[in-house]
This record gives C-alpha cells, structure tokens and sequence, in this order.
C-alpha cells in the first residue's frame, strides 16, 4: 500500500508571492554573474593601460636622458640621430595610444 499526504501551509497568493521571490532571485543571480564578468573585463583593462602607461613613463625618461647625453656630447650628429629616435618613437607611442583608445 501506498500513500501520498500533502499538506499544503501556504495560500495560493503566498505562494505566488513566493514564486516571484525565486524568480526575482535568479534574475538577480544572472546580473551578478554578467557583472562578475564585465568586473574581469575592466580589472585586466586597467593591468593593461597600467603597463601602456608604465612603459610610456620608461619611453619619456629614456628619451630625455638621450637627449641631454647628445647636448653634452656637442656632437651635431648625435643630436640629428635622436631626432630620428624621438620621431620614430612618438609615432610608435601614438599608435600604441590610438590602438588602446576606444572609439566616441
């Protein structure tokens, strides 16, 4: 023999006041799975911008020891060397610049 029992505590409106709870709680869930997401997306955007940045700084400092090397040297040459140095440079860093900038 067998028997079922059922016993239900909750009126059909609590229950359904129940149900959306659940339903607003998955929903709720799915957000915060996409926002971990996103929150992954712009903390490794920001590691990579941090480097740009760093090796940018390492760039400018370089550059400028370079250029008060070849003023101190009184070498015209030197001098028309790194000014081919800086351009190729800044072209290079405004490549990097606009290749990391997101479109308006």
């Amino acid at each position: 023999m067998h028997i079922d029992l059922n016993i239900n505590f909750l009126s059909s409106d609590a229950e359904n006041k129940f149900q959306q709870i659940l339903e607003a709680l998955a929903r709720i869930e799915k957000k915060e799975q996409i926002m971990a997401g996103e929150l992954d997306a712009l903390t490794a955007q920001v590691t990579k911008n941090t480097d740009v940045e760093a090796s940018a700084v390492v760039l400018i400092q370089g550059i400028a020891q370079k250029l008060a090397d070849a003023i101190a040297s009184g070498d015209p040459a030197k001098l028309t060397a790194l000014q081919g140095q800086l351009s190729t440079s800044a072209d290079a860093l405004a490549a990097a610049v606009a290749a990391n900038t997101p479109a308006a």
